[in-house]
C-alpha cells in the first residue's frame, strides 16, 4: 500500500483509511503521493509513476537513462539472503530502537508527558454518588439534597423551591445486562447531562465499553439531549472522537454505548498537578497547554464541516491517553442549524452571545479558546469576575512573558463573535505559530531559531539589511490565496513597470480579493495613492476583517515615510495573525523608524529565534538597536546568530568587525575586528580598508598606553614597530587600489606618517 503524507501545516504523519494517523485530518479528496515509493520484499523500491514519455530533454546525454531504479544497489533484505545461499527469513528482524517513533503531541516542536493507559477495572467508583455540592434542581437549578442540620441530604426527593422530582442514584448496578450484550461492572463518572457506567461487551470478546444514561431521568431536556446524542453521534467518525458503537434500551431508559478510553482528562491533569503542589494551582507550561488544543483542533473542524456544533467544551472534555488525546462526552453536540433544541453549557466557558443567538462555529471557537486559558492561567475567577473577559497582562505573568500567546486568547475569545477566528482551519495555523514562538522563548535568550517554516499567508523575507531597516517592499510578501477565482490568472500578470501593471490588473475578468491586493501592491508601488485608497476602501467595505488590506495600508505608509501609521496598521494585522512572524517583523521595522526601540527589540528577538528565514533581518535590527544604545556584546551576539550559510552573512561578519573596530582603546577588541572576517571573503577595497582602521586604532592605543603582551592582530604583535610597519602597508595597499586621485595621495602620505624611522 502506498503511504501518503499528511497536508496539514507541521503534521508528518500518514493517512489510514481516509484519516491522517497523527493529527487525525481527513484525507483531501484526490490526494496522491508526490514521490511515493512502495517497499517490497525484494529490497527494491518500485516506482508508482511511469515516464511521461520519451522526451530527450528529460534523460542523461551520457546514458539515456533517468530513474535511479535502473542502477546497481547493493543486495539487502531477501535479496542479500538469496545472494548469499542463507534460509530465507519468513520476516524482517525488529529492533528494539525508538528514535523512529515520535510522539504525537506537539507537533514535532515541544514534549508533553505521556498518560499512563488506565486499567478500566481501576477506574470504577468505590462509592457511586454525587457529592452533595453538586446536587442541584433539574427543573430551576437550586440546591436539592443537602445536608440539613447534621441530618445527611437525600440523593432522591422534591425540590423544596419548585416541586420537581430529583433523584441521583445510578439507575444500573454491577451486574446488570443491558441490552442484552453489555454487563455493567461499575460507575466511572457522574456529570450534568448522566451517569457513565463501565461494562464488558458479551458479543465482542468482553472488551471495555462505556454506557451512558441520564443523571435524572424527571428532566426533559436531559432526556433531550440523549436522544440527539444518539442522533449525532451515530455520524460521527473521526479518529479524535470517542468512537459510539451502539444505542441501546434498558427498562425504559435509553443508554449510548461507546469506547472506553483509558486516560486522564485534562481537568484531571490539572488536578493531580495541583494535589502534587500541596494544593496551590499549579497550571500547565503553555507549550503544552498549546500542544493539547492543536492535537483536538481537527476533531472540531471534522464536526463543523459535517454540520455540528460541540458547544460545550472544556478541560473535562479531553482524555490524554498516552501521547494521544480523544474528544469525548458530546452530550451538547447540536446540528448548526438547530434552532429549537435545548441548549448546554458551562459557565465560564459558554461564549456571552449563546443564551441570545444560540451556539454557532464561533461559539465553539470561544470555548476552545476559555479553555486554553484555563489551562495556563491560576484562574480563579473564570466564573465570576472574568467570566467572559481575561485578566489585564499587567496582572498576567504569562501574557507579559507570550505576547503572541495573549494575542491567540484574545482574538479566539472576542467578545463580538464577528471578531473571532472565522474557521477552526484559522485558528490552528495560528495555533501552530504560537507554539513555534512559545516553545523558541522557552529556549532562553538568544538561542538561534532551529529551522525554518513555511507560512500558509506570506512568503518569507527576500532581503537582508545590515546598515538600515527593512523597505517597504523588503517586507514578506503575502501569498496568493490558491482558492482565489482569479489566482490562475494573476500568475500570468508578469509586467514589471507598475503603471502598465495597472492598465492589465483592469483586465481582469473577476475583480476578486487577489486582484485588488495585487491592484493596491502595484499602486503602492507607482506612487498611485488615489488607486491604493480607492482600493483598500473596497475591500474594507466588503469585509471589514480584511487584515489584509491593513497589511498594505501599512507598506504603504511605511513607503510614504509615516512609521508612526504603519505601526497601527501593522499592530492591527498582528492583532489579527498572531502566530504569523511577518507583522511582527513588520512592527518592528516600524517601531525602529519611529524610535519605539525597546519594542522593536522585543519583537526582533521574537523572530530571531522562531524561525531561520526571519533570523538574519531580525538579527541585523538587533545590532542597529544595541549598537546604538552603546550595548556591544547585545550587538555582536545578535550578528552571531546570522548563519554562515545565509547570502548576508558577509554584510554579518562585516558589521561585527566595524563595530569592534570602533572599540578604540581595547587592542583585544580590535584583534577579534580582523578575526571576525578571517572565515569570509571580502571585497580587496573593502578588507584593505578594514585593517587600515584596525591598525591604526591599535597603533594609537598602544603609543598612548604601551604595548599588549599575547595579543596579535592579523598576526602582527600588539608593539608599536610592528604595527607601524603593518599600517603603512596596509595604507600602501589601500592607496594602490584607490581609484581617487587625491584620496590615494592622502593615502601615501599618511603612509609616510605612520613609517618606522630607523638610524643608520
Amino acid at each position: 500500500m502506498t503511504a501518503i503524507h499528511c497536508t496539514e501545516i507541521g503534521c508528518d504523519g500518514y493517512y489510514e483509511d481516509g484519516w491522517c494517523n497523527v493529527c487525525g485530518s481527513p484525507q483531501p479528496a484526490g490526494a496522491s503521493p508526490a514521490s511515493a515509493t512502495t517497499l517490497l520484499g525484494t529490497g527494491v523500491a518500485e516506482t508508482q509513476w511511469a515516464p511521461a514519455g520519451d522526451d530527450d530533454s528529460e534523460r542523461s546525454t551520457r546514458t539515456g537513462r533517468t530513474s535511479s531504479t535502473q542502477l546497481a544497489t547493493a543486495a539487502l533484505g531477501s535479496a542479500r539472503t538469496a545472494a548469499t545461499g542463507g534460509s530465507r527469513p519468513t520476516r524482517r528482524v525488529g529492533t528494539s530502537s525508538t528514535r523512529l517513533r515520535g510522539a504525537r503531541l506537539g507537533a514535532g516542536l515541544t514534549t508533553v508527558p505521556p498518560a499512563p493507559v488506565q486499567d478500566p477495572l481501576q477506574a470504577v467508583m468505590a462509592v457511586a454518588e454525587v457529592p452533595e455540592r453538586k446536587r442541584f434542581c433539574p427543573s430551576c437549578g437550586a440546591e436539592v439534597g443537602r445536608t440539613r442540620d447534621g441530618v445527611p441530604g437525600r440523593s432522591a426527593g422534591f425540590c423544596p423551591q419548585c416541586g420537581n422530582h430529583f433523584d441521583f442514584t445510578p439507575a444500573l448496578n454491577p451486574g446488570d445486562v443491558v441490552g442484552g450484550q453489555y454487563e455493567v461492572v461499575g460507575c466511572l463518572a457522574h456529570g450534568g447531562l448522566g451517569w457513565i457506567y463501565l461494562a464488558r461487551d458479551r458479543n465482542v470478546s468482553g472488551r471495555w465499553v462505556v454506557l451512558k444514561g441520564l443523571l435524572n431521568s424527571g428532566d426533559p431536556d436531559a432526556f433531550a439531549a440523549a436522544i440527539s446524542e444518539r442522533q449525532f453521534l451515530a455520524e460521527v467518525e473521526h479518529p479524535l472522537i470517542v468512537e459510539i458503537y451502539n444505542f441501546v434500551m434498558h427498562e425504559g431508559a435509553g443508554y449510548t454505548v461507546m469506547e472506553f478510553v483509558g486516560g486522564r482528562s485534562l481537568k484531571q491533569i490539572l488536578q493531580d498537578r495541583r494535589d502534587a503542589n500541596a494544593g496551590v494551582n499549579s497550571p500547565l507550561p503553555v507549550d503544552q497547554a498549546l500542544a493539547f488544543v492543536l492535537e483536538i483542533l481537527p476533531a472540531f473542524a471534522y464536526l463543523h464541516d459535517v454540520g455540528l456544533l460541540f458547544c460545550d467544551f472544556k478541560p473535562d472534555n479531553v482524555i490524554q491517553q498516552g501521547d494521544s488525546v480523544k474528544l469525548i462526552d458530546l452530550g451538547g453536540v447540536r446540528r448548526i442549524d438547530d434552532l429549537a433544541s435545548a441548549i448546554f453549557g458551562t459557565v465560564g466557558y459558554q461564549a456571552p452571545e449563546v443564551p441570545e443567538v444560540g451556539p454557532s462555529v464561533a461559539s465553539d471557537i470561544y470555548t476552545i479558546g476559555r479553555t486554553l486559558a484555563t489551562l495556563v492561567l491560576d484562574f480563579r475567577g473564570n466564573t465570576t469576575t472574568f467570566v467572559t473577559s481575561l485578566p489585564s497582562v499587567s496582572d498576567t505573568p504569562v501574557f507579559q512573558s507570550y505576547d503572541s500567546f495573549y494575542r491567540l486568547l484574545a482574538k479566539a475569545c472576542a467578545p463580538d463573535p464577528a471578531d473571532r477566528f472565522a474557521t477552526v482551519d484559522e485558528l490552528r495555523a495560528q495555533v501552530l505559530g504560537v507554539l513555534r514562538e512559545v516553545v523558541a522563548t522557552d529556549r532562553g535568550p538568544g538561542s538561534p531559531a532551529l529551522h525554518s517554516a513555511a507560512s500558509m499567508l506570506f512568503e518569507a523575507p527576500a532581503s537582508d539589511e545590515a546598515g538600515h531597516p527593512l523597505a517597504w517592499d523588503q517586507l514578506p510578501a503575502l501569498k496568493v490565496d490558491p482558492g482565489d477565482p482569479a489566482a490562475s490568472w494573476l500568475s500570468g500578470v508578469n509586467v514589471s513597470d507598475p503603471v502598465q501593471r495597472l492598465s492589465a490588473l483592469d483586465e481582469a475578468p473577476d475583480d476578486s480579493v487577489e486582484v485588488r491586493l495585487r491592484r493596491a501592491s502595484t499602486a503602492i508601488e507607482a506612487g498611485r495613492q488615489d488607486i491604493l485608497s480607492d482600493t483598500l476602501a473596497q475591500m474594507l467595505a466588503d469585509d471589514p476583517w480584511e487584515w489584509r488590506a491593513a497589511w498594505l495600508g501599512g507598506l504603504a505608509q511605511l513607503a510614504n515615510g509615516d512609521p508612526v501609521a504603519a505601526r497601527a496598521s501593522f499592530n492591527a494585522v498582528y492583532g489579527q495573525v498572531p502566530g504569523e512572524l511577518a507583522p511582527k517583523l513588520a512592527l518592528a521595522t516600524a517601531c525602529e523608524r519611529s524610535d519605539e526601540a525597546e519594542i522593536a527589540e522585543s519583537l526582533y528577538v521574537i523572530c530571531a529565534r522562531s524561525d531561520a528565514n526571519y533570523t538574519a533581518p531580525a538579527a541585523f535590527g538587533l545590532a542597529r538597536i544595541r549598537s546604538a544604545r552603546g550595548d556591544l556584546e547585545g550587538a555582536l551576539h545578535a550578528l552571531d546568530l546570522v548563519a554562515s550559510t545565509r547570502s548576508s552573512y558577509v554584510d554579518a561578519r562585516m558589521m561585527r568587525a566595524r563595530l569592534l573596530a570602533l572599540s578604540t582603546g581595547d587592542v583585544a577588541r580590535l584583534s577579534q575586528a580582523l578575526g571576525s572576517v578571517q572565515t569570509v571573503v571580502l571585497p580587496p577595497l573593502q578588507h584593505a580598508a578594514l585593517r587600515v582602521d584596525v591598525l591604526g586604532s591599535a597603533l594609537e592605543a598602544v603609543v598612548t598606553h604601551g604595548p599588549v603582551q599575547g595579543v596579535q592582530l592579523d598576526g602582527v604583535p600588539a608593539h608599536e614597530p610592528e604595527l607601524r610597519d603593518a599600517l603603512e602597508g596596509a595604507l600602501r595597499q589601500l592607496a594602490s587600489l584607490t581609484e581617487d586621485h587625491d584620496s590615494r595621495i592622502a593615502l601615501v602620505d599618511r603612509a609616510h606618517e605612520v613609517r618606522r624611522w630607523t638610524t643608520w
